[in-house]
């Protein structure tokens, strides 16, 4: 297999020396919010280069691991099916090789196609998934192949009691209760995580991760992103000294941040109003909660 030109950062061994074959899967025809995913896997190879290989938290370089970046798959845009097809198969030609394949989206409907690939070399093949969404309706407006029914398919190739879920925090009432029955559903945080890698640790296990788990003020550039308020620091209450009424808005609210970066803009999604006097005052509701932040003198501009 020949290397990609434009390899991400530390990731440049040759195919036959490699354990670990990174490839990219840049579709996200089903995205049903908003698209873009599909850029990717190109945007982080090229981000990549702003950061080290080498992570003083767990004292390892990316160096030392012989990885193979085998570039972007040309997928058929207008036909899931044909996408999932070529992804099982690019994953199964890694996977027959003795590799093991990390792949990056595009929207979450590509894990089908690998965990097809994958479960056709282990059938004993368990699935730990972070997410903010249960992903488990059985179609989405009529289409069995989409992003909002991955897991519900991969359920249909894995069985009962092999898909383990972390993080959810939004999907309509049937995926939860059909989920009692079929899977282990973990709502809000990672609380037992431990127990389980251990429950399966000598198991075959296919991890896939959707970043609209980590809440939207860390990772706002996703199809589909979700408040976390669980992720939030402590609430206090309105006082009499906060610079909003207390009269006005009968609410709770996390306390702001210490500092304005960039990122919160992503609390961003719903700006209410900029009040304007001796300090501008910020607020922003988001799914009934009510942040703030006064700037002296200053007026602030997202980059929305």
């Amino acid at each position: 297999m020949e290397k990609n030109i434009h390899t991400f950062i530390g990731c440049d061994s040759e195919y036959d020396e490699s354990k670990i074959v990174i490839f990219g899967a840049p579709f996200d025809s089903t995205t049903s919010y908003r698209p873009g995913t599909r850029f990717a896997s190109s945007a982080m190879r090229n981000e990549s280069f702003g950061i080290e290989t080498y992570s003083p938290y767990q004292d390892k370089d990316l160096t030392d691991i012989k990885v193979f970046d085998g570039g972007d798959l040309e997928l058929c845009f207008g036909s899931p099916e044909s996408a999932l097809n070529d992804i099982e198969n690019f994953s199964s030609k890694i996977l027959g090789s003795g590799k093991l394949p990390c792949m990056i989206g595009g929207e979450h409907l590509v894990t089908l196609g690998a965990v097809r690939a994958a479960v056709k070399k282990y059938p004993d093949l368990h699935i730990i998934h972070f997410d903010a969404h249960a992903d488990l309706r059985d179609d989405y407006l009529g289409q069995k192949l989409s992003h909002a029914c991955v897991m519900r398919r991969c359920h249909e190739l894995v069985g009962d009691g092999k898909i383990f879920q972390f993080g959810i925090r939004s999907g309509d009432r049937e995926e939860f209760l059909w989920g009692k029955d079929h899977i282990t559903t973990n709502k809000f945080d990672f609380t037992g995580l431990n127990k389980i890698a251990e429950k399966i640790l000598n198991k075959p296990v296919y991890f896939t991760l959707d970043l609209d788990v980590l809440d939207p003020s860390c990772f706002p550039g996703t199809g589909t992103p979700e408040v976390s308020s669980s992720a939030l620091p402590g609430i206090p209450s309105l006082s009499s000294s906060s610079p909003i009424s207390p009269g006005i808005f009968q609410a709770k609210i996390p306390r702001p941040p210490t500092t304005f970066q960039p990122e919160a803009a992503l609390w961003v999604r719903q700006v209410v109003s900029l009040k304007q006097s001796n300090e501008s005052v910020l607020l922003i509701i988001t799914q009934g909660i009510i942040y703030y932040k006064t700037f002296r003198k200053t007026l602030v501009r997202f980059p929305f």
